[in-house]
């Protein structure tokens, strides 16, 4: 067994035994070889759920998001959704808008040219904002800020992209589902986002209900 492998079969069974981690104990460089193992648990675990084939596909998609966006344009990682690919708002957006900014076409050009080699996943679109209200920027909300940047992206991959539109779908989350904490002004920053989330066939029924249920539950206001 390799020491990788070791490593994060180590932090299994400890999640697993209910053990707590005391993290004040431990120095920065553990914790962040433990945030590492985690993170590679989480795949094992994504890719565990997948048939053979399907878990190819992932990888492939993950290896070649990896090879084409640079760091400061993307984050790719897996967690219990599928393969994410994380932008932050500033790469895609002006500050308060929806429209997509002539700098962010190359960005999901690359992201499209992968989707394109992986057909049959089914794909989510996610907006997020921080918590900050709304006060100059024209919209109602922030949820209504996120919705209307995760259509735009799905319009764009889908119309000058050529992606199939039965694969695609938006959902926007306004502040509901932050990544950081919003106490601080890198914490927003991160919560500031779009998430491209390739999804596992058997999640693409229950995605779509999602997706329709976040709809439902927003006024008409906040709809295309």
């Amino acid at each position: 067994m390799s020491r990788w492998t070791a490593g994060a079969l180590g932090l299994f069974l400890i999640i697993t035994s209910g053990c707590a981690i005391t993290f004040a104990k431990r120095s920065p460089w553990d914790i962040q070889q433990l945030a590492e193992l985690s993170d590679q648990l989480e795949q094992f675990k994504s890719l565990a759920r997948l048939k053979a084939e399907e878990a190819e596909q992932f990888r492939l998609a993950k290896e070649l998001l990896e090879q084409r966006l640079t760091d400061n344009e993307a984050t790719i990682g897996y967690d219990e959704r599928g393969l994410v690919t994380r932008m932050l708002d500033q790469v895609l957006f002006d500050s308060g808008k929806a429209q997509l900014r002539q700098t962010a076409y190359p960005v999901l050009d690359k992201v499209a040219e992968v989707l394109s080699q992986i057909s049959d996943q089914p794909l989510g679109v996610e907006g997020h904002t921080d918590n900050q209200p709304i006060r100059y920027s024209g919209w109602e909300s922030n949820k209504a800020l996120s919705i209307a940047r995760a259509q735009n992206v799905v319009d764009y991959l889908i119309e000058e992209r050529g992606l199939d539109s039965s694969r695609l779908m938006a959902i926007g989350y306004g502040d509901e589902r932050p990544v950081a904490s919003n106490d601080s002004a890198s914490g927003r920053q991160q919560n500031r986002r779009v998430e491209i989330v390739i999804l596992p066939q058997a999640s693409g029924k229950s995605y779509e209900e999602e997706a329709e249920r976040v709809r439902s539950s927003s006024p008409s206001s906040y709809r295309k």
